[in-house]
């Protein structure tokens, strides 16, 4: 064997070497975990045979308590690029099997470089965590690293998407790096994220509580909307990862993919015609309206199990992505309050910041009243949903179903929200409040000094409805572009996005604005 021979075979020994992280007996107890190994997932997630790995050879420099006797080759995460659906995109996946995918200096260095690389060539970072935490031998090296991860977080946001997968632990300050993305999945039984675990709380606090109770995937998708999805095993989090790449733009300069479309855009919906009950108190499936309108039905849902009020996420019209909001009358009667305005208005800021075209679908009867909402700032968190229509600047285009009263008018894509195609059904009713409440405040004197008040607050409710209880007033005012046949609403917006398409919009300059956060 020649000297050059030699040096390959040394090379083919050292990449099975890299190639097997923590050793055979590791990936061994994370396959009896229920778990797949770092390069497993990215085989997954990737085309087949796209993925280039980098920085296989890197090593920690850690000499603190006998690290020095330790090293791995890739030393805990398997960084490189490759491609979904044949689109580029940059990857992260932390190797549990070394260290227990705890954070070093030196593997936050090859997060960091694949992050500055999807920076320069306008493409998505997918972080894929799995990982104990800091490197505590590591000290404030460990820290360091990730403040630098946190920073490119910062300024990546609304320039390129990023991703974040939870497929195991991710406690302490591993958290921020997936709050920081745009979208984050977890998985069932298996992830969990908190700042701080039950042993901590159980001193602080002296409640006990289990890893799962204080940060798993149903805690987390359903009370606090730190996650976006839950999916039931890693395989469907992988999945659910390339479903949501196919609405995505690269970055934020290019307009968002192109399906071919074989669902005809002038398709009648009769049922919709018949879908709003002749009650204002009944309620029906804003579902039903959504799979009518888009695309073969197809709806990827965002945050279905969190602030069910609202509902949130992508679809097709005539092949192109668009971001859905609308009410959900069956949910809270569709009313607005703190988790539906928080959920909404980051949903709204990231179709925005990626050209993603804004369809709302509004039923709203208005905020919901109560101590609870108003001690939980629920005139901040609704002004965050009003600033972000407010402030984008994609296509914008408002069905107002049936109710749409009062601030929460407002803030659902008004037409002085910029709002560019503002329709409404027959059966919308647009006014500063619903009949019985606006009676109440109009005839309060007339209703105390009537012989029959019953009589006369139907009368009044009666006459206020004939007024206000449909589109025409707001209508004629140009607030409402035009009233439209309910079963026609598809080729309705899917035509005011055709002609939206070379909109132009710019925001005043200045550094950012000061959202009500």
């Amino acid at each position: 064997m020649t000297k050059a021979e030699e040096k390959i075979q040394e090379l083919i020994e050292k990449r099975a070497e890299a190639r097997l992280g923590g050793g055979e007996k590791a990936i061994e107890k994370q396959h009896a975990r229920g778990k797949y190994t770092a390069r497993e997932r990215i085989a997954q997630l990737l085309d087949e045979g796209s993925f280039e790995e980098l920085d296989m050879f890197v090593t920690h420099r850690c000499t603190n308590f006998g690290q020095d006797k330790k090293h791995f080759l890739g030393d805990g995460v398997v960084t490189g690029y490759g491609t979904i659906d044949g689109r580029l995109v940059y990857v992260f996946a932390q190797d549990f099997t070394v260290f227990g995918g705890s954070l070093s200096e030196t593997m936050a260095q090859k997060i960091c470089k694949v992050m500055d690389l999807a920076m320069k060539m306008g493409a998505p970072v997918i972080g894929l965590n799995d990982s104990g935490g800091a490197r505590i031998q590591e000290g404030i090296n460990a820290l360091a690293g990730y403040a630098e991860i946190f920073e490119r977080n910062i300024l990546a946001s609304g320039v390129v998407p990023q991703i974040s997968a939870i497929l195991g632990p991710c406690a302490g300050g591993a958290v921020y790096s997936p709050a920081l993305t745009d979208f984050t999945i977890m998985t069932k039984g298996i992830s969990y994220m908190f700042l701080t675990g039950p042993t901590v709380v159980k001193t602080v606090t002296g409640e006990d509580v289990t890893q799962e109770q204080l940060g798993g995937a149903s805690v987390h998708s359903t009370k606090s909307g730190v996650t976006h999805f839950a999916a039931e095993d890693g395989e469907e989090a992988l999945k659910i990862i390339r479903q949501l790449m196919s609405y995505i733009p690269q970055n934020n300069l290019e307009e968002t993919p192109l399906q071919e479309c074989n669902d005809p855009i002038d398709r009648y919906a009769d049922e919709l015609n018949s879908i709003i009950p002749d009650s204002v108190k009944r309620s029906y499936d804003m579902y039903d309206v959504i799979s009518a309108i888009v695309d073969n039905g197809e709806f990827l849902e965002v945050q279905r199990d969190y602030a069910k009020n609202i509902i949130i996420g992508f679809a097709r019209m005539n092949g192109q992505a668009v971001g859905v909001v609308a009410n959900q009358p069956k949910v809270l009667a569709g009313v607005l309050d703190s988790n539906a305005s928080r959920k909404g208005a980051r949903f709204v800021r990231f179709c925005d910041a990626f050209n993603i075209p804004l369809v709302t679908l509004v039923d709203v009867p208005g905020f919901l009243p109560g101590t609870g909402q108003e001690y939980n700032g629920v005139i901040l968190h609704g002004a965050k949903l009003l600033y972000a229509y407010g402030e984008a600047t994609v296509p914008k285009v408002t069905v107002t179903l049936r109710k749409s009263y009062g601030g929460s008018h407002i803030v659902m894509s008004c037409k002085q929200l910029r709002g560019d195609m503002n329709y409404a059904w027959p059966t919308a009713e647009i006014a500063v409040m619903g009949a019985e409440g606006a009676v109440g405040v109009l005839y309060a004197k007339d209703l105390k000094a009537a012989a029959d008040p019953a009589a006369l607050k139907k009368e009044k409710e009666d006459e206020y409805t004939k007024l206000f209880a449909n589109p025409y007033q707001a209508a004629k005012y140009g607030y409402i572009d035009d009233v439209i046949e309910p079963r026609n609403t598809r080729f309705r917006v899917i035509r005011a996005l055709q002609m939206l398409a070379t909109k132009k919009e710019t925001n005043p300059a200045k550094k950012h604005g000061n959202i009500p956060l």
